[in-house]
């Protein structure tokens, strides 16, 4: 893995289901990350944001 980057799991806002895991530099942007993506249960895009 590169140095500085840390793996980050994405949750569903509507249905709360952990559905993606990405990187992230936590020096550059300590703010929590929100992303439009597809929801396999919601079966639409919604918003996921970074959890725990």
């Amino acid at each position: 893995m590169k140095q500085g980057r840390e793996i980050i799991v994405l949750e569903c806002k509507e249905c709360k289901m952990r559905n993606y895991t990405d990187t992230k530099n936590k020096k550059k942007h300590p703010e929590k990350a929100e992303y439009k993506k597809y929801c396999p249960k919601c079966r639409k895009h919604v918003v996921h944001k970074q959890t725990k």
